[in-house]
């Protein structure tokens, strides 16, 4: 028996008017989720523990079955673990966003935060970026480390753990109440915004129609992680397929192993049929036992509120990752159970994570049950299954 899992980062939303009551999920045409639907269990599954932030961090360790209460020690270390950072025990690290912000003609504090991607900038472009910042700011103390498209790292010798608001949160306000109480913290943020406005890559990005990525952002600091291996636990050699630092991290500390995938970037426009033919090939050509495969797309479309783009992600997903997935296990002859669902909703309505149970869907080929149901949320929350922790759900999948 194979195991997949198909996690589509934020899928699950709210009833909106603009779609009469539905969700992008309800509403987007999926083919091959529907049509698994009714050979499938779908139900309802509670990701985040109980007193614990919504992120992609917690939601994720959830559902590849690690109970965040037990294992997380903070989003960044993960981050920092999947772009090689050779962590002490003493340091802290925290995600250093490249961020958008208006260049209104006023002090930083009062400067409103436009975009906490911007524009989904490639590694390219922010690597730049982040050693013209870095020259001035690093030192033996504070280090920087270039990740992926917006997404970075600071490590801080003998750091403090300091609660800072994550940038998706507060899109569209005025950042001055949001900015780290800690001098150095503050500063460095602050310099990188002088430093980055007038740089010449920005007004190129501009002069392109691009949002300029002008300031450094902190957030989601943590210590070293302190993650099992996968295989001791479940005793299933687990493969991880995603775009986003973040889950390459959970799969380092997890001791499973990562494919890259040419062209994947955690965008709407990703290497979909990629990662489907690298996770048909990881478990039928290459001796794997389940593929963990996670899109980013619906989430970053729901930061960004487009009801339009995130229906397009959900498609994009149906299609060119599920179907393909499907197809491909078939044709192998393996026999194989397949877990869909999201970490956790991200609204349209609020632009960010919230806590609320989530939409599963699972596929045993060797038992196809026969339903009339499709895969959305309310049809999940009607069919009266539940799992009241996301981190059962890896036993829930192989047993």
């Amino acid at each position: 028996m194979k195991y997949v899992v198909v996690l589509g980062d934020g899928m699950a939303d709210w009833p909106l008017e603009s779609l009469n009551g539905g969700t992008p999920l309800s509403c987007a045409k999926t083919p091959a989720m529907d049509e698994l639907a009714g050979i499938s269990e779908i139900g309802m599954v509670a990701t985040i523990p109980e007193g614990m932030a919504p992120g992609s961090d917690t939601a994720n360790l959830s559902v590849i079955g690690y109970d965040p209460r037990k294992y997380y020690t903070g989003r960044s270390p993960l981050e920092a673990l999947s772009i090689g950072v050779d962590m002490k025990d003493s340091d802290v690290v925290y995600r250093c966003n490249l961020v958008t912000l208006t260049e209104e003609d006023a002090p930083y504090e009062e400067q409103t935060i436009l975009d906490h991607s911007s524009d989904e900038i490639s590694t390219e472009d922010a690597e730049i970026l982040l050693r013209d910042v870095c020259r001035e700011l690093e030192n033996e103390t504070y280090r920087f480390y270039t990740g992926t498209s917006y997404r970075h790292c600071l490590v801080w010798d003998k750091g403090q753990v300091l609660e800072l608001t994550p940038p998706h949160d507060i899109l569209t306000r005025k950042i001055g109440e949001y900015l780290p109480q800690n001098e150095t913290l503050r500063y460095m943020q602050k310099r990188s915004y002088e430093i980055l406005k007038d740089h010449p890559l920005n007004k190129k990005r501009k002069e392109q129609g691009l949002n300029p990525a002008n300031s450094f952002w902190f957030w989601g600091a943590g210590t070293k992680p302190i993650l099992t291996s996968f295989e001791n636990i479940y005793h299933k050699r687990g493969v991880m397929i995603s775009a986003v630092d973040l889950l390459k991290g959970i799969a380092v500390g997890a001791e499973m192993d990562r494919i890259e995938v040419e062209g994947a970037n955690g965008g709407l426009h990703t290497n979909y049929e990629g990662k489907a033919q690298a996770a048909v090939k990881a478990l039928t050509e290459q001796g794997y036992d389940f593929a963990y495969i996670h899109v980013e797309a619906p989430d970053e479309m729901g930061h960004q509120g487009s009801v339009e783009k995130k229906i397009q992600a959900i498609e994009y997903l149906d299609q060119r990752l599920i179907r393909l997935v499907k197809e491909g296990l078939d044709a192998s002859g393996e026999d194989y159970r397949m877990l869909i669902l999201p970490d956790h909703p991200t609204p349209i309505k609020v632009r960010t994570h919230v806590a609320e149970p989530v939409p599963y869907l699972l596929y045993d080929s060797t038992k196809p049950q026969e339903h009339t149901w499709h895969y959305n949320e309310k049809e999940a929350a009607e069919s009266g299954n539940t799992v009241a922790h996301g981190w059962d759900m890896m036993k829930y999948l192989f047993s």
